[in-house]
């Protein structure tokens, strides 16, 4: 169980930037281009909704490994329209394999 699983899952809170905000008449095309870096990277784009609260978005991903999911914040950042969060998420099964590794 080492190593990062096949399809590994992310989740990135986003909060719009100034420039994001100036530019929120954009951000339909925005999430197009994202999802379609995502796709280049061998990975998709699960989920995206719009939230209410100190973050502006989630959305869900599943890539193929840790370097693409960096290679896309990356890219994400210097485009400088949100400031994200990444955060692993694992899916139950994947939580229960790791239960039966510490009970």
């Amino acid at each position: 169980m080492s190593g990062v699983p096949a399809n590994q899952k992310y989740v990135s809170l986003m909060r719009l930037t100034q420039k994001g905000l100036t530019e929120l008449a954009d951000s339909a095309k925005r999430r197009k281009v994202s999802e379609d870096r995502v796709a280049a990277l061998g990975g998709r784009s699960i989920a995206f909704y719009a939230l209410l609260g100190p973050y502006d978005f989630v959305q869900v991903f599943e890539m193929p490994s840790n370097e693409a999911m960096m290679q896309y914040v990356l890219t994400a950042r210097r485009d400088g329209h949100v400031e994200p969060l990444i955060l692993p998420a694992f899916d139950t099964d994947i939580y229960g394999q790791i239960l039966t590794t510490i009970v």
